[in-house]
């Protein structure tokens, strides 16, 4: 990774790079591989994930735990140790620059003004032996270039503005005096100081009670709709998505298994793997039933599976998933990675959308006859009982 300082009008140059096309992404992730080289070998925690965020909109990333969510996050944000780690190949473009290939100079100056996380952990995300008021004004000073007394006044304000009341006493206090949510809200403040156009939210409810979960949720809506931030929220909770994301992705084992539109993914999933992640999720109609579950374990990230990687927990698995490995294309339609939708190399139309087509021509075929039987029903005039 070069180090140099990017030239004039660069894309890499953030004061006098060219003015981003207004119709492309805000965010922009292409074919991105991000690897860890340790003792037992390579593990391979993002696989091949492509995905864009447009500026205001809201992306949900689910998954099980280890499913490379958070890696992804960590890639963008460019915070992971190298080595171990590794971004072998792909792009990630920010308002068109490109954040690969950005010097580290560079992207200090992107993350935490231009772009902002909010992590799982607040306790062991914030400082403990600096106050609340330090930790904020830092990042305000570092970005901002403003002076002690306006960054003071601007962590005041972005206390105020989640919802910390008495926030002038507030900033003088140490991370153990505040409550857990209290914690996860001025965390939410560190990162809203700067006004990003990118708000990345890891988990930002785990280890809180349900609610406070539902406060920072309303907090974090709110302030998106205020701001018109970006938001890529990162969870394992289907009911935050449908509740906080307009688009979402479902990932597995390193890779995106499925995307679209909200509504769509979890009405209608497609893929086996989002099929059994909504089944899962208890209701009171279950009472004194056992719960659904996804049969088997997550794979060895040391030895995958040869074809699909949710291969061996899918109920619906047949030839092809054994030695054919689906990938989820920007061409794919539906856009779903799977040998039930898509056509695998030497066996002709998938069984799903072979079923779907019939369907359709079953529809059409039914439809002349219906079209009949109404006519005949209504009468014509002059024929039968019509006028």
């Amino acid at each position: 990774m070069t180090t140099n300082n990017p030239a004039p009008g660069s894309v890499a140059d953030p004061v006098n790079s060219p003015a981003a096309d207004a119709t492309a992404p805000l965010l922009e992730v292409q074919d991105l591989r991000t690897y860890f080289h340790v003792m037992d070998g390579t593990v391979k925690a993002v696989d091949g994930v492509s995905f864009s965020i447009a500026a205001g909109q809201s992306l949900g990333v689910v998954g099980e735990s280890g499913c490379g969510k958070s890696v992804t996050a960590m890639t963008i944000m460019r915070l992971l140790d190298v080595p171990p780690a590794e971004i072998a190949s792909g792009s990630i473009r920010f308002e068109g620059q490109d954040i690969v290939a950005m010097p580290e100079e560079q992207m200090r100056h992107l993350r935490g003004n231009e772009m902002a996380m909010i992590f799982q952990e607040p306790m062991s995300s914030l400082n403990p032996v600096f106050t609340i008021g330090d930790q904020i004004g830092e990042a305000v000073r570092l970005h901002l270039r403003v002076g002690k007394a306006e960054a003071r006044d601007r962590s005041i304000e972005s206390l105020r503005m989640v919802g910390i009341s008495h926030p002038e006493r507030r900033i003088k206090q140490y991370p153990h005096e505040l409550s857990g949510g209290m914690r996860q809200r001025a965390m939410i403040a560190m990162a809203l100081s700067c006004e990003p156009k990118l708000l990345i939210a890891d988990e930002p409810t785990t280890a809180l009670d349900v609610t406070i979960q539902a406060q920072i949720l309303e907090l974090i809506a709110s302030v998106q709709e205020r701001t018109h931030t970006a938001l890529m929220l990162i969870t394992h909770d289907l009911g935050v998505v449908a509740e906080m994301a307009t688009e979402v992705v479902v990932m597995y084992a390193g890779r995106i298994v499925e995307r679209g539109h909200t509504d769509q993914v979890l009405l209608e999933p497609r893929h086996p793997y989002t099929e059994g992640l909504l089944a899962s999720i208890p209701s009171k109609g279950m009472k004194g039933q056992r719960l659904n579950v996804i049969k088997g374990t997550v794979p060895n990230p040391f030895n995958m599976p040869a074809g699909c990687n949710f291969g061996p927990r899918c109920p619906y698995r047949f030839e092809p998933c054994l030695d054919q490995d689906p990938r989820l294309l920007a061409s794919d339609d539906p856009p779903v990675a799977c040998w039930l939708w898509s056509p695998a190399g030497g066996y002709g139309t998938p069984p799903r959308l072979r079923a779907a087509q019939h369907a359709t021509a079953h529809d059409v075929a039914e439809a002349p006859a219906a079209a009949s039987s109404v006519v005949d029903g209504a009468g014509t005039p002059g024929v039968g009982g019509g006028a």
